[in-house]
């Protein structure tokens, strides 16, 4: 264990209602929130879990607005952005992932209206004041507190139906924003306790829920391990793995979790030498001896993808994928270095476990 010395924590505002069936709550926390209209926003595969959302609101359903989509492309947020002045909507619920979450910080970003959130997945977005918009085949990315979920209503009923393959890329995409967390330049003591913990969850979580998707423990557990990776994610620097993560995403239109799921273990690996207990306690919090071993066999043993390749990744764009990686330097435990990024690419575009 580290000695504690100086450091810097903030804790953002959020009020979380965690609890199977809790959905049931909404009504009186959007009054809670002074909100006489909502807007509802879901995928079009979700369309009727809003509807449903839409009904317990009864009166105060603005209407629903179903065509989100991965990486928020500028032109939806537009168009939610127009959908919610038109119905005079003064609150989003944003039921689903982190592409529904995103339209709805996308939305506040420009008018200041409430989000409540709703996840169904583990991508942590509610925690956090980051948000992303593409423009042009490059995804912008930021921070603002505006876009910050003002309720949280993590209800684990209803990411039982999540499928299997959902389910374990998008805990893995939990993992990786509390594996990064650890050796983040901001990182504090306070967040990583939270990460250990939400790791070890999740951990716990992925090989009951593959077993038996109802199985509600699991899915709990699951969902309280992707709050508290969300919360870290909240407080830290973003360094390699989710730059390269927004480029290969981004860029090449490749999906989100699954491609967290494939980069992470190389990503660790890569600073593995610059954070050495960092990337350790990743792998203490799932039981093994190293990091990049121990999220790579998680994935591998519970049927997620490991290779880019295998999730729509073209080898003749590895070049240029290094090339727009390297383009940015920011905060990372080891300085970027082309030959070595590149082979990272390598490894996961072929899938290669980390040597350690």
């Amino acid at each position: 264990m580290n000695r504690v010395t100086s450091f810097v924590y903030i804790g953002r505002p959020a009020r979380v209602i965690f609890g199977a069936g809790s959905l049931q709550q909404l009504g009186a926390e959007i009054e809670a929130l002074g909100a006489r209209k909502a807007l509802v926003l879901s995928t079009p595969e979700q369309r009727e879990s809003a509807e449903r959302v839409a009904s317990l609101l009864g009166a105060r359903a603005a209407g629903v607005f179903d065509r989100a989509v991965m990486h928020v492309p500028i032109e939806t947020a537009r168009e939610a952005r127009a959908v919610a002045a038109r119905l005079g909507a003064d609150c989003a619920v944003a039921i689903g992932g982190g592409s529904t979450i995103g339209l709805g910080k996308a939305i506040a970003l420009e008018s200041g209206l409430a989000i409540l959130a709703i996840p169904t997945t583990y991508a942590g977005s509610e925690m956090t004041s980051i948000f992303g918009i593409t423009e042009g085949g490059m995804k912008k990315t930021g921070r603002n507190d505006k876009v910050l979920a003002r309720t949280v209503i993590y209800d684990p009923e209803l990411t039982t139906t999540l499928p299997r393959a959902m389910s374990v890329t998008s805990a893995m995409n939990a993992i990786a924003h509390a594996a990064e967390g650890f050796y983040s330049a901001s990182s504090n003591p306070i967040l990583d306790l939270m990460a250990e913990e939400g790791i070890r969850a999740l951990g716990r979580a992925l090989p009951a829920i593959v077993k038996a998707p109802q199985d509600m423990q699991g899915r709990s557990d699951a969902l309280y391990g992707a709050w508290l990776c969300g919360t870290v994610l909240a407080s830290v620097d973003i360094a390699l793995h989710h730059k390269l993560c927004h480029t290969l995403g981004g860029s090449f239109n490749l999906p989100h979790a699954e491609t967290h799921t494939i980069v992470l273990p190389h990503a660790l690996a890569y600073n593995a030498p610059a954070a050495h207990e960092a990337v350790a306690r990743v792998g203490r919090a799932l039981g093994g001896a190293s990091g990049p071993q121990a999220v790579y066999d998680l994935a591998r043993d519970n049927g997620a993808p490991v290779a880019l390749r295998d999730i729509g990744m073209k080898e003749a764009d590895l070049d240029r994928a290094c090339d727009i990686a390297m383009r940015n330097q920011y905060p990372n435990p080891r300085p970027l270095e082309r030959m070595a990024l590149r082979q990272l690419l390598q490894d996961a575009f072929e899938g290669t476990r980390p040597a350690a």
